[in-house]
């Protein structure tokens, strides 16, 4: 094959793989509520039941009679997934379980096992690793929290955000919900388009999580305002105008703040939860984020443990929990 067809089927492949990766990040994150909403119990359906559009269309396809059908029969489809989730047993108790984790995390409280184990009763004792396994999913995915074993108490556990936490209101003694759920699912979905994502690609992205600019969410607030200010401020993310575009038009990409913390790490660690892949299917950003973790390391005269590849303990499997 000629050397220019040859360049041609890479870089087609590479836009083929990059447009599967954006879609199995659908369902990753809550769908929006009006601003008013009570929170309720969240339900935990992993990101597999919600396949939300399986091609994205076209900037302004939704507002053709083509679009409307075709955001209707989505709706449908997620909603039949949704409904069929919340009526599986396991999954009511692990939302119950999920629910439970997000009080003590707004309570500054520690969970306990011994309280999970009553919310899903002696019958379900024995399934206990794979309810907490799929609460844990939502927990990391959603919310950007982790669950980790107490050291000093076997019985409890302590919640760490993968990121540091952003400021936020603190009303009546609860701590707001944390966003860094959404922070790494966007950083994720801008690594898989090559590092740098129009603005009509994050939208339609974020329109098949039900996030729409100018619509109040829950735990995000308005959207527009918390991408292209909030996270810019952070320097998380970084907007821009796409140099020479006329009209203008504008891009994400990962901001310094991104950049310089562990940030490539963790947002494969959500990439490979999500897909229940392995780290050597993002061979490239693994070894760049190892690569990155070295450097740092080395520089605070620690690199000894870091040339080690650093496999996270639920990519070796996914039946690994808790007991």
């Amino acid at each position: 094959m000629p050397r220019g067809n040859k360049s041609k089927s890479r870089s087609r492949a590479k836009r083929q793989q990059a447009r599967g990766e954006s879609q199995s990040l659908q369902g990753a994150l809550p769908t929006a509520k009006e601003e008013g909403d009570a929170p309720s119990s969240p339900d935990v359906i992993g990101a597999e039941s919600s396949d939300a559009g399986a091609e994205g269309s076209d900037v302004g396809a939704e507002l053709s009679v083509a679009g409307v059908d075709e955001k209707r029969a989505n709706a449908c489809t997620i909603a039949e997934a949704i409904d069929s989730a919340r009526r599986d047993p396991m999954t009511r108790k692990a939302s119950k379980v999920l629910h439970y984790l997000l009080e003590k995390y707004q309570k500054d409280e520690q969970p306990l096992e011994a309280d999970m184990l009553k919310l899903i009763s002696r019958k379900y004792k024995v399934h206990f690793p794979w309810i907490l396994e799929k609460a844990t999913y939502q927990l990391e995915v959603v919310y950007g929290l982790e669950l980790k074993a107490d050291k000093q108490n076997p019985q409890s556990y302590v919640l760490v955000s993968k990121l540091p936490i952003l400021p936020g209101a603190n009303e009546g003694g609860r701590k707001e919900l944390p966003k860094t759920g959404l922070i790494l699912t966007l950083l994720g979905m801008i690594m898989m388009k090559g590092d740098r994502a129009s603005e009509e690609e994050v939208w339609q992205f974020l329109h098949m999580q039900g996030i729409y600019p100018g619509r109040r969410h829950l735990i995000f607030g308005e959207p527009r305002k918390f991408i292209t200010k909030e996270l810019v401020e952070q320097n998380y993310v970084e907007y821009r105008q796409v140099p020479g575009s006329n009209p203008p038009s504008y891009e994400f990409l990962w901001g310094s703040r991104a950049r310089n913390e562990d940030t490539k790490m963790k947002v494969l660690d959500v990439l490979t939860k999500i897909r229940n892949a392995m780290p050597s299917y993002y061979p490239q950003q693994y070894e760049e984020a190892l690569s990155n973790q070295a450097e740092r390391a080395a520089r605070r005269g620690e690199a000894s443990g870091y040339h080690a590849a650093r496999v996270p303990s639920h990519f070796h499997s996914t039946s690994s929990s808790h007991t």
